[in-house]
């Protein structure tokens, strides 16, 4: 592989992502023992079209995410059972580190530099508003699934105000809804 085309330098690692089988536990973990937070609900996220292993998904899923310091967490769970990275991890009783994100601004090249790197594309989801993310599987085992996420730059606002919360937050109102 040539130096140019290394996964690292597609973008900015961005996020730590877990699908944790007790949801509330983990949390409560991040939230009184880690002190991050606090962490915003996104329930049952609307997607424009979803690609498991290349083909079609319905996946009914809500996330909350919050911020340590610059890194974004998120707690991903999945409320039904379509085929999905998350799906298929909680069939393997997995737990810890599901993913890590890396912002990119060409999803193109990122998809190029990943075939030439060997890594396997196991699920896509195109976002409204233009966004588009690719988990992909780099072979390494567990932890080196990687999601790379390309939005329209007024879209990250939100995280900034997820951010700008966590600067400030004292350990009140721990789990937010959006919307």
């Amino acid at each position: 592989m040539s130096q140019h085309a290394l996964i690292s330098r597609l973008g900015t690692l961005m996020q730590l992502a877990f699908v944790p089988a007790d949801v509330e536990a983990t949390l409560r973990y991040w939230t009184e023992t880690m002190g991050v937070g606090p962490f915003f609900k996104l329930s049952n996220i609307v997607v424009d079209a979803a690609k498991y292993k290349g083909e079609p998904a319905s996946i009914d899923f809500s996330v909350y995410i919050a911020y340590w310091g610059d890194m974004q967490i998120e707690i991903i769970e999945q409320h039904n059972d379509a085929p999905s990275i998350y799906k298929s991890w909680r069939a393997e009783g997995r737990e810890g580190l599901h993913h890590v994100c890396i912002v990119v601004d060409n999803m193109a090249e990122a998809r190029a530099v990943c075939a030439e790197a060997g890594a396997t594309v196991m699920q896509e989801v195109w976002l409204p508003g233009g966004g588009e993310a690719i988990y992909v599987d780099a072979g390494g085992g567990s932890g080196s699934l990687i999601e790379m996420i390309c939005f329209p730059k007024e879209n990250y606002a939100f995280f900034d105000l997820m951010r700008d919360a966590a600067r400030q937050w004292d350990g009140s109102d721990p789990i937010r809804p959006v919307g």
